[in-house]
Order: C-alpha cells, then structure tokens, then sequence
C-alpha cells in the first residue's frame, strides 16, 4: 500500500476540471436524451399513436362526372356518356418483374398498345398515387373488356372499371366555345383554381368547360382501404360517393349556332352573334372546327398535331376570339363617330368624292375606281365611299395632337380584349404613332409613322388587326346608345333537376358619350348600305323580312385573297342583336361574308335557319 501510494501521480486541479466539465457534459446529454424520450413517450403519446394508425388506412380517389352544360333552351350541349377502363390494381399485380412484364405484354397484344408504354405509364401513376387503381387504356370497346373479365386467370391483377367520360354530341358545332378537357398537369396542380384536384383527373382546358371548371367539376368521391405495415391491402372500410358536378345553362342557342356553323362550311372564316343590350352571346363559331371528344379520352400526338397544323387550318385556332384581321370598310364606323364627335363633320356635311385623293403624291382611290359625287356622311356609309373616309383618316391625323381616330377605336374596344368568359383570347392590335415609331426606332421596321398610315386606318386597312368579337362589340356600342359592354356566355348553374343554384349578374357597362344625333346619323346610313337601293349590301338584304343596317368590309391582306366581313344590326331603328361574321380569301364583303350574316340572322326571322314561311315570326325565337 505504501508503494502504491509512492508510484501514483497526484490528480493537478487542471485534470479535476477536466473530468467535471466532461462529467457535466455527459449528464447533460443524458438530461436532455431522458426528457426527449419522456416527451415522446407520455406527452405526445396520444397523437403518435392516431397517427400510426391513420398511417394504416388509404384513400382511393373516386372521380365525380362533370356536370352536363346546356344552351338558353335546354337543349344539351355537352354531356357525360360510359365508358369501361381498363385498370391494373397495385395490390394484385405479380411480384416479380418477368411475371409483370409477361402481363403487360399480353394486355399490349389485345389492347393495341406498346407493352413498354403500359409499364412506364402504370409506374408513374403507382408513384404517385401508390394505392389507387392505375388506368392501362380508357374507352375499351365491349369485346375487349368482356374478354379480360373472362380470362382473369391470365391478367391476374388487371380488372375494368366503369367511368364516366366526356360527350360532345354536337361534335364540331360550337367545340371552340364549349371547350375540351384534359388531365390536369404539374403546373396546374399549383394552381390555387385547381385546389383539391388529384393527379389524374380530368379539368377543363378550353373554352367554357375551362372558364366555369370549378362549377362543372363536382366532387370526387373515396374508397378507404386499410392496408399493413407494408403498405399491402388487408380490408374495405367505407366508401364515399362522388358528388357529380353542377349543370351549366348557357346563353347560346342552338339553332342559331348551327346555321352559323353551316354558314362557314368550308372556309377558314369566324362569326359572333350577340345582344347588344346585355351582352349574351347567341352564338359565336369558328372554322375549321373539330371534335372535341377526341379530348374526352387521352389523345394522341399525331391527333393534336393535325389538329394544329395551319396546313390543315389550324382547327383548334378560334378565328372568332383569337384572330387579327383588318376590317377593311366596317371600321368606318369608328372613322364616322371620332370626325363627329370631334366636329370635323356634321351629319350634313358634305365632301366630293372624284374616285381619288392624292396625299403628298400618293394616291388611294375608291375600290374598283368608283365615283360617287358630292356625298354627306349617311350616302357615304351607304356606298362605302373610301375617298370620303380618306379625308377624315387625313384630317384626323392632323386635328388636336393627333390620336383622335385611334382613341375612339380604343373606347369601341378595339385592340384589346373584351373579357369575354372563355379565355384564350387575343388583343388585336390597333396601330399609332408611338407602335410604328417604337417599331422603327429598334430597326424592326422601314418607316416611322406617316399621314399614310391614318388614311388607311380610316378604311379598316394597314397593321389594324381585329377580332370579330371585337368588331360585334364595337357595332353593340353604337347600337345600344354608346354602352360598351361585356360579352359573355354564362347565365346561370342549375342542380340536375335543373333547379336554378346560381344567377351570373351581366357585368358592369361603361357608357361613351356619344352625341344621339351623329349616332342616329350612323345608323341611318348603315341602314341605307343594306335595305337601300345602291347600298353595298342592298342585293343581299333588299328583300329581308326584318328592317335592319349593317355594313360590309372587304380588306385586303398582303400574299392573300381580300378578306371578307359583314357587321349586321337588327331589328332597325333599335337594334337588339348583332351579327359579325368574316372570311379568309372571301373576297368582297357582299359576295360571301353578308350571306353568311343574312342565313345567321334569318333564324331570327323563322326563315332558312329554322324552315319557316317567308316572314314568319311564329314559334320558338331563339334570339331571346
């Protein structure tokens, strides 16, 4: 003991702080290990607990069908039909990857589909929705399914499900408006609009099935499965049913889109009915068209791609909201308003026409060399007198600072959208000083600004480029007394019983100030173009049963055929609808755009459009 003690070092105050601090360090950590578990175990016990056996039940999404939309009448537009799937079920496929394989080489041979595509497909919708049943093909004919209901012992894991998919049964009539559906994508998934939508399922798209989707959608229903710790199924809990979607009563009307349609046939050409009082519109088309239930199921490439090829016509383009074309002799209806209201001219006011003006040694003449005399304001509008138009594009462009031609054409609503509820829609554009000079300046132009360009402008010609429902918007303002309202096709949402849910309020107006006489002025002379011997659209309308004014355009586009347009307003002196209709390489506005208007507008009148007697007001009028 002695010699134990003699050989031991003595313990230094340094080392005994040493052992202290790591001793309280180690006591620390077990304080804080101790309370942590402490914390888990008996505070939060409970929750964990609710949690882990919530983490044992699964929800499997039910998809409700859309809601059916249907026009002012009743009459269904768009519906849902049956359809049988053809889905594979996670929890009963084979485990290993040859015996998988072999399944899908199978249901490739009867389904017609690359056997690599179905296994890609089915992993990417097992990774995000592990639990739920993925879809191998939609839209299985009768034979096809009966057959693997009938041979379960070769597809183990493969079963049908019953689904409702979309049903366009006017086709092409009106499948701009109304819409297509899609599966929803990433992007929109983070779309607060598409809050509670689920990987996969169906949404609008286009049009109105994209405009009122929250609507028409309806609420997805669930299957709750339990399943164990490895996430394989063990039992059925409960089920909740999918609630369908609501009904959609829209403005149009049937007939009236269908003799449109019909109107358009063959060309690549657009047209817009509407009530200049509210708004509503009756109808609104564009050709080509196409089938939208080639979107009810998943679509194939080369479909979208003939379906967006210009050489084809680009149908999936809708020429009626999302084109851009001059408007040739139909904007002299702003040139009349802003030379009115700007006190260049009075209705009375008369200036010569001798077929030509010569502008800085530049001369514009009258379409087809035509000299039409001394005119006032209502004869010019009645002969579409360009010489007369030329003038005021010409004084116009000198008056004040210059603008006046071009900020009335903006208070019409030319050049920019109208709001109209579809979406997708296009500006237009409405050129100025500041566009061209802006253009010139970044080279992206020869020429700045000129008197040459307010002269053509005048006529609807040059860098103009407008919608027909903006050109139906404009001609609804001058008839309703100078109130610019909002297009739309939304009237109300109905339960299936089709009980009313939901009124749409027509949307504000904004009111121009628009002096009554030059506005009665306008209307008398586009009254004069149509049902007045020498009017440009007299051989087409002289006999229409209804009074009426309207004015045609013919607007030439560079490399192209003129482009052809009609604005019509009935029933004269207090117009209640507008129809506007155009067409690509039409020619003259009276050879092939006011036939198409006089055939849209004669559904008004229970003549070409509904079969009536010459006429005749009698039975349903399906303008309101």
């Amino acid at each position: 003991m002695y010699l134990d003690r003699e050989t031991r070092p003595p313990i230094t105050p340094q080392l005994a702080l040493r052992v202290a601090i790591i001793g309280g360090v180690a006591l620390v950590l077990f304080g804080l290990i101790f309370f942590r578990l402490w914390y888990l175990q008996v505070l939060s016990g409970d929750r964990y607990r609710t949690e882990a056996n919530n983490n044992r039940v699964r929800e499997i999404n039910v998809q409700a069908p859309r809601g059916r939309i249907v026009d002012r009448n009743g009459k269904v537009l768009v519906d849902n039909r049956s359809g049988y799937a053809v889905v594979v079920s996670p929890d009963k496929l084979p485990k290993g990857k040859r015996k998988r394989k072999e399944l899908f080489d199978r249901l490739g041979q009867i389904l017609g589909t690359d056997p690599t595509s179905i296994a890609k497909n089915v992993k990417k919708q097992l990774k995000v929705l592990p639990f739920s049943p993925a879809t191998v093909k939609q839209d299985v004919p009768q034979p096809t399914y009966s057959y693997v209901l009938e041979n379960q012992d070769r597809y183990p894991g493969v079963d049908v499900e019953q689904v409702a998919l979309r049903k366009y049964p006017r086709q092409e009539i009106g499948a701009h408006l109304f819409g297509t559906v899609g599966q929803i994508n990433a992007e929109e998934l983070k779309q607060k609009r598409y809050q509670g939508v689920a990987q996969g399922d169906r949404v609008g798209q286009s049009g109105v099935e994209y405009a009122y989707d929250r609507y028409l959608r309806g609420r997805d229903g669930a299957n709750r499965v339990q399943v164990d710790a490895r996430g394989d199924f063990r039992a059925q809990l409960q089920t909740r049913a999918p609630q369908p979607g609501e009904q959609l009563r829209l403005s149009v009307d049937y007939s009236v889109q269908q003799a449109g349609q019909q109107a358009l046939a063959g060309w690549k050409a657009a047209f817009v009915a509407m009530d200049v009082q509210t708004g509503e519109i009756r109808a609104l088309g564009s050709s080509p068209s196409f089938d939208p239930n080639v979107f009810s199921k998943t679509i194939k490439q080369s479909d979208l791609d003939r379906l967006s090829s210009a050489a084809n016509g680009a149908p999936l383009f809708d020429r009626a909201t999302q084109s851009a074309y001059p408007t040739g002799s139909t904007f002299k209806l702003i040139t009349a308003t802003a030379a009115l209201q700007g006190g260049l001219i009075t209705p009375d006011t008369v200036e010569y026409d001798g077929g030509s003006l010569n502008v800085g040694g530049t001369v514009f003449k009258n379409a087809g060399g035509a000299v039409n005399g001394a005119l006032a304001l209502r004869q010019a509008l009645r002969v579409s007198s360009d010489v007369f138009f030329y003038r005021l594009g010409l004084e116009l462009n000198s008056a004040g600072d210059g603008h006046g031609l071009q900020r009335w054409a903006h208070r019409f609503g030319l050049g920019q959208r109208t709001g109209i509820d579809v979406g997708g829609e296009g500006s237009g554009l409405l050129p100025s000083p500041e566009w061209r000079n802006r253009l010139y300046r970044k080279h992206l132009t020869d020429r700045p600004w000129s008197v040459g360009d307010n002269i053509n402008l005048a006529v609807g010609q040059g860098d103009v480029g407008v919608s027909p429902l903006q050109l139906a918007l404009a001609y609804a303002t001058l008839a309703n007394g100078g109130y610019v309202i909002h297009p739309h096709v939304g009237q109300r949402v109905e339960d299936v019983d089709g009980q009313v849910m939901q009124e749409f309020r027509d949307p504000p107006r904004r009111k121009l100030n628009i002096d009554p006489a030059n506005r009665q002025a306008i209307l008398e002379g586009l009254h004069l173009a149509a049902q007045s011997p020498g009017g440009t659209s007299y051989p087409v309308f002289k006999d229409f049963p209804m009074p009426m004014a309207g004015k045609t355009g013919t607007a030439q586009r560079t490399g192209q055929n003129d482009q052809s347009w009609y604005a019509g307003l009935a029933p004269y002196p207090n117009p209640r609808y507008v129809v506007v209709a155009t067409f690509e390489g039409g020619g003259f506005g009276v050879e092939t755009a006011a036939p198409a208007g006089r055939k849209i507008l004669s559904v008004r009148c229970g003549r070409e459009g509904n079969g009536g007697s010459k006429g005749s007001t009698a039975g349903v009028n399906p303008y309101g």
